[in-house]
């Protein structure tokens, strides 16, 4: 039940980190990267350029069924369901 919430947890505190790693890959001009102060261009266009938008949703997703399968087990243990 623990590794569940840490799961979750964890994977709502890196939701941000991935949508910002998305949108940067989905950049048409260079971005700046201020921790090492290197600029690269995004380089993803077209369908693969639709496809990898929809990384977000399907991470927050999968993060969310995490949530109920841990509701539905402890549910499960107190023999509610």
């Amino acid at each position: 039940m623990m590794q569940g919430f840490i799961t979750v947890i964890v994977g709502v505190s890196l939701i941000p980190t991935v949508a910002d790693t998305i949108s940067s890959a989905l950049s048409n001009g260079t971005i700046s990267n201020n921790v090492t102060n290197t600029t690269f261009p995004g380089n993803v266009t077209g369908s693969a350029a639709s496809i990898l938008e929809l990384t977000t949703l399907f991470f927050a997703l999968g993060i969310m069924v995490a949530g109920i399968g841990i509701a539905v087990g402890g549910l499960a243990d107190i023999g509610l369901i």
